[in-house]
């Protein structure tokens, strides 16, 4: 029993080691979306898959992930979407992980990426005049959950900015 104990810890780090060395060499980053960005007033749907949330989600009824994919679009400041934007980049450069890759006065796309094993997702805000809001999609690139990443994320950011 002992000897079976000890390969199977052996097998476990070396199971670990390899996650590890896999993640390093990029192998978990997926490929960026071709369709991020704002088209109708709408960015771009839920995944199929339980490892996205969208403050638009209830656009599209018909969606896979039903409303597990909702979550709630953030709350101007001041009255005030670019603010709300430009005060939104600046609490994503302190996000460790997270770097910035489109930046506009009424759009932000970040990708989060995880330290060890490098997965990537990738984050979108939008300011909606229309509704004046902060739309917001955040998704996992591979996989098909997240252990809820996503939303604690976006609730999070939620809370900093409320609180800035």
């Amino acid at each position: 029993m002992l000897k079976f104990l000890h390969r199977l810890g052996i097998g476990v780090a070396l199971l670990a080691a390899l996650l590890w060395a896999a993640g390093q060499l990029g192998l978990f980053t997926g490929t960026p979306p071709s369709d991020l960005g704002v088209r109708d007033g709408k960015l771009p749907r839920p995944s199929a898959t339980p490892n996205s949330v969208s403050s638009q989600a209830r656009l599209w009824p018909d969606h896979p992930q039903g409303e597990y994919a909702d979550i709630a679009p953030l709350a101007l400041l001041r009255s005030d979407g670019p603010a709300t934007i430009a005060k939104l980049r600046t609490l994503l450069a302190s996000e460790p992980g997270a770097t910035l890759i489109d930046s506009r006065a009424d759009y932000l796309y970040v990708q989060y990426t995880t330290r060890l094993l490098k997965f990537v997702d990738d984050v979108e805000f939008w300011f909606d005049p229309a509704n004046e809001v902060i739309q917001v999609r955040s998704a996992s690139r591979i996989g098909r959950s997240d252990l809820g990443v996503n939303r604690q994320r976006i609730e999070a950011l939620r809370q900093r900015l409320a609180n800035s």
